[in-house]
């Protein structure tokens, strides 16, 4: 009987997520909508539903908007679905591009940087180096968790840094007491220094990315790029802002029962040569993405240096590329695909027409874009809702003259995206620390709200002081 109501508790969500695109594909176009724009409407209906109710894993709701562009808008439509002969539509070539698009390869130098430092222990040995400064007093021993989880995760996965960092954390839980409030504190320390972290740099985590095509190099938008140095120098000085914030938010809501809690991590250098390859590799590539100013060379070029470098040497084996997470990269070529489709119909510009952004201020849409973000990201993937957002976001520029230069609504709406860790499901680390049992659903929230509802007030506060700047 319990699985029968489970069988029908779900059922309708993909005759949802089928049936609502449909008739919104067969209605009339409406809204002065042409046709290729009302075929990419009812694209991004599917989109929105399937990424938010999830009735198939949410890359492969990305492998489908891309099949679906090719179907219906592009310039290799077959005869039954043909278009009118003066439509715009897209070449088969750019809908297909997502999968190679520059900021997947960028995305890509990350997660070889991560598998190796991960097979060669480096992650491991630099926690080690870098927590022992801070001692065996609890409050420090929080802090310096979610220091060291925010600075692997601005280069690696924050869901595989917080796996890594909550099996490092797991002794010392395992030995405070059954009742102490700061074994609460311990395990959110992790995923909160993950989310916040992965802000720090474009290969953070997936919503940056996405963001970055339309703000780094060779962007649609017309703006000044932001090369990967430039995001950092934003974005690291507000990742520490969060930190402390968090950091204070924790030790004022679970105050420590014991005075001091002693972090053991057994772990050596390996000196192989492969090993020194990648601490080499490894060093040297984060300082050419941070350098990116001086030398000009682009971050995407640079993320080469460690694919070609841990395949030639035999950092990196076959075994390994195939555990690598292409998943994500599916997922965030599914949600570049949709933007640039938006983009380049007019589809975005539309959905922003439909909205009086006209009446509101430019620090008001601000605010109210990443109010949107944080809520959406709070239920649903932040990778979705960037990739829903952004495009729409990007259009603002020329549809609210009170904004003019859309930058702090996208940079904003990209920061909520990975603010928000209020439940379980909002984001990787999250669940992977709330699986532990030792955090609940309303310790998320306790800590996750006022940590988010901050943040976007932070966010605002330095986006105005780089725009007066």
């Amino acid at each position: 009987m319990i699985a029968l109501k489970r069988a029908a508790a779900v059922s309708w969500r993909p005759l949802i997520v089928a049936l609502v695109p449909l008739a919104v594909l067969l209605a009339p176009a409406f809204g002065g909508l042409d046709e290729v724009q009302h075929r990419l409407l009812a694209i991004f209906v599917f989109a929105v539903l399937a990424w938010v109710l999830e009735p198939i894993p949410i890359f492969a709701t990305s492998i489908v908007v891309i099949f679906a562009q090719l179907l219906l808008i592009s310039d290799r439509v077959p005869p039954p679905l043909a278009l009118p002969d003066d439509a715009t539509v897209l070449a088969y070539e750019d809908i297909i591009a997502g999968f190679a698009d520059p900021i997947i390869i960028l995305f890509l130098g990350g997660f070889f940087l991560a598998a190796a430092a991960t097979k060669y222990r480096l992650d491991l040995n630099l926690a080690r180096v870098i927590l022992a400064p801070f001692g065996t007093r609890t409050p420090l021993v929080v802090l310096a968790l979610m220091l060291i989880t925010a600075l692997f995760s601005m280069f690696m996965s924050n869901t595989a840094t917080a796996a890594m960092m909550l099996a490092v954390a797991a002794p010392v839980i395992a030995a405070m007491p059954a009742g102490d409030p700061a074994r609460r504190a311990v395990v959110l320390a992790i995923p909160i220094g993950a989310n916040i972290g992965g802000i720090g740099t474009p290969i953070g985590t997936p919503p940056n990315a996405v963001a970055f095509t339309y703000v780094g190099p060779g962007n649609s938008l017309g703006i000044d790029p932001i090369g990967f140095g430039q995001w950092m120098l934003v974005a690291v000085p507000f990742v520490i802002v969060m930190l402390a914030v968090a950091w204070a938010v924790l030790g004022l809501l679970y105050r420590s029962e014991t005075t001091e809690v002693r972090l053991s991590i057994a772990s050596t250098w390996a000196r192989s040569p492969r090993a020194i390859v990648v601490y080499a590799t490894f060093a040297l590539t984060v300082l050419l993405w941070v350098t990116g100013g001086w030398h000009g060379v682009p971050a995407t070029v640079v993320a080469m240096l460690p694919i070609a470098a841990f395949l030639v040497t035999g950092v990196m084996t076959a075994p390994d590329l195939r555990s690598l997470n292409w998943e994500v990269l599916w997922l965030v070529a599914g949600g570049i695909a949709l933007g640039n489709a938006m983009f380049a119909t007019g589809l975005s510009s539309w959905m922003v027409d439909q909205v009086p952004f006209e009446d509101m201020s430019g620090w008001a849409i601000v605010a109210a874009v990443g109010l949107i973000g944080l809520v959406m990201s709070t239920f649903i993937s932040n990778t979705a809702t960037a990739a829903l957002l952004l495009p729409i976001v990007a259009a603002l520029g020329a549809s609210a003259p009170a904004l003019g230069d859309p930058l702090p609504a996208l940079l904003m709406t990209t920061v909520a995206c990975s603010l928000a860790m209020a439940l379980p499901v909002s984001t990787p680390p999250n669940s992977i620390a709330y699986a532990m049992g030792v955090a609940e659903t309303r310790d998320m929230v306790h800590v996750g709200v006022p940590v988010g509802l901050l943040g976007l007030l932070a966010a605002g506060a330095l986006l105005t002081v780089f725009a007066l700047a």
